[in-house]
């Protein structure tokens, strides 16, 4: 259940009051850490999408101080691997050790939330993978109280550092398709079940797993490897299905292009829902306002193998993964490496505008170097909040049955059984207040 407005601004109050100071005090910065020093990272999650995020941390040049696995026996690679790390099951024994600046959460969705806050509380910079959160609620205050706290933010939205997004990005600020009104984004992943029931069998408990941390704020189930290590984003409880798991790296792409933040409306179609799983494939439309000289725009995402109508009505081929920007001059696709102008003879010579994105350095050494010097990153809390907002919110339509008008200012659903899915009620001993 969502909490009103004013207990979102009581929680922001104590994330910020309450927290703040155990560290390095309300809105003061880290440390400054010289050129020549390796930025001393923690890493909550150490196995899985973390394995990949601890190498990115590596190569890019930190030095992992502190690592956090609920499972002892999955970590042990890593554990191995970095010997002088001190290792541990539970975040919150973590966050009191001394000599970390930053901290890489890479926990399944349902809890990111608190480790973050935590790591953000303590005075600690944070990489967060995506989505940033498993609530719309939890985004706001995980991105306000970043802000107020004047931490260095990234989530981890890795295709946002490449070169083919950047370009994209330049063309269509650039007006080389005009306005664009329309983006459809497809994703042929599936995450979902179809009819599943929840497990009835009570395996025991691998030794080694500390269950009741890997289930943390979620309500207590029996342990089931129907859930972990790989299937968790299939349950509501513990992730977001196919949308939350892959629309922050190919919504990314329109959101950023387009200058968008909150929707005005959003509706969602798919199976029937189940009150337990994500569906095996599902679509949603979300309304944007007018922003500066862009006109509104309408953005679909479709998963699971479903198609565009502009695919099925035969005005362009079905295509993979990616996004299809519809201009008032013309249509541009684009995936994680490429893109391609439509109609092609519309475009025959075109030449691409002047280069005004800087490459990047790295998605993880940005976040370094901007947690070393006090520079900003392109996926920051106050970006990738919005956008998780923006893609959770197509969760809460299809949960909820409704579509819905939304005041992203508020957090205010117009349908009330939407509103009741903006936030979540927590596990006894686990809590946004720390």
């Amino acid at each position: 259940m969502g909490f009103p407005i004013s207990r979102r601004h009581f929680l922001v109050g104590s994330a910020v009051a309450g927290f703040s100071s155990l560290v390095h005090g309300e809105g003061k910065p880290a440390k400054k850490i010289s050129a020549n020093e390796r930025l001393a990272v923690a890493v909550v999650g150490v196995e899985g999408q973390g394995a990949y995020n601890v190498n990115e941390l590596v190569g890019a040049g930190a030095e992992l101080v502190a690592l956090c696995d609920v499972d002892e026996n999955r970590a042990g690679k890593q554990r191995e691997r970095f010997g002088k790390a001190k290792f541990y099951t539970d975040y919150r024994k973590m966050m009191e050790q001394k000599g970390i600046d930053a901290v890489l959460v890479a926990t399944p969705d349902h809890s990111h939330v608190l480790p973050t806050l935590a790591a953000l509380r303590s005075g600690y910079h944070v990489y967060c993978e995506k989505p940033l959160t498993h609530t719309v609620e939890e985004a706001r205050l995980v991105a306000e109280t970043a802000r107020k706290l004047n931490k260095v933010t990234q989530m981890g939205t890795q295709i946002h550092a490449g070169n083919n997004y950047r370009r994209v990005v330049e063309m269509i600020q650039a007006g080389v398709i005009g306005d664009v009104t329309e983006v459809h984004v497809c994703c042929g992943k599936s995450w979902g079940l179809k009819d599943a029931k929840r497990p009835n069998d009570t395996p025991p408990v691998p030794k080694g797993l500390n269950y009741d941390v890997w289930v943390g704020p979620a309500p207590m189930r029996p342990y089931n490897p129907a859930y972990l290590p790989a299937e968790w984003r299939r349950w509501w409880d513990f992730g977001g299905g196919t949308l939350a798991d892959m629309a922050c790296h190919h919504v990314d792409l329109p959101f950023w292009a387009l200058k968008l933040k909150h929707p005005s409306r959003v509706e969602a179609k798919g199976p029937q829902v189940s009150s337990e799983h994500s569906p095996i494939a599902m679509q949603v439309s979300y309304e944007f306002p007018a922003r500066g000289d862009m006109p509104a725009v309408k953005l679909h995402w479709y998963d699971g193998g479903i198609q565009p109508e502009i695919v099925n009505s035969g005005k362009v081929k079905a295509w993979g993964d990616g996004s299809l920007f519809v201009g008032t001059k013309g249509m541009l696709m684009a995936n994680y490496g490429s893109f391609k102008l439509m109609p092609e003879k519309d475009f025959t010579g075109f030449k691409a505008p002047p280069q005004s994105i800087p490459n990047s350095v790295g998605h993880h050494k940005e976040w370094i170097e901007a947690c070393k010097n006090g520079g900003k990153t392109t996926c920051n809390f106050d970006y990738s909040g919005a956008l998780t907002e923006t893609v959770l919110l197509g969760t809460v339509a299809y949960r909820s049955g409704k579509a819905f008008d939304w005041n992203g200012a508020d957090l205010k659903a117009s349908e009330p059984a939407a509103q009741k899915l903006i936030g979540k009620e927590y596990r006894q001993g686990w809590s946004l207040q720390g």
